[in-house]
Formats: C-alpha cells, structure tokens, sequence
C-alpha cells in the first residue's frame, strides 16, 4: 500500500478515502476517545491495530498537523 514515508517507513496513508497514521498508542487512546478518529482496522476482521488511527474525510481539516504529528513519531522512533 503506498503511503508517505520516512527512512522506509510509513508514517500516513490513504486508505478507503480516509486517512491513516502512525502515533503512539496513547495518542491514538485520545483521538478515539475524543471521537476524531477510529482504530484502524486494515483486514476488517476485528484486528485493530493499537498504533494507527483513521481519521475520516470529514475531519480533513486535522489532516495536515496530524500527518505531521505521525512524520515526528515514526522519525523519532528510527
């Protein structure tokens, strides 16, 4: 799945016309909680996966700090 990427790793991606991106897990805890965003689930199978959030077209607005909220998580973490 083709994404944006950092040292060979992705950080976000379109997925199904929503966003997907990488944070640490408690950062995904609050975005869910606060209901901007959903556990992303790639299989829908019931796997979600703890460190990937998906935020839905209608909350394109937060797209872009977020994206780069997830670029800083995934370069730190290299």
């Amino acid at each position: 799945m083709p994404g944006l990427r950092t040292n060979k790793r992705i950080f976000a991606m379109l997925c199904r016309g929503e966003l997907v991106v990488k944070l640490p897990r408690a950062r995904v805890d609050e975005l869910v909680a606060a209901g901007a965003a959903m556990r992303f689930e790639p299989r829908r199978d019931g796997r979600l996966m703890k460190e990937w959030a998906t935020l839905p077209e209608e909350q394109n607005h937060n797209w872009e700090p977020l994206a780069r909220e997830a670029l800083q998580f995934v370069s730190v973490a290299t």
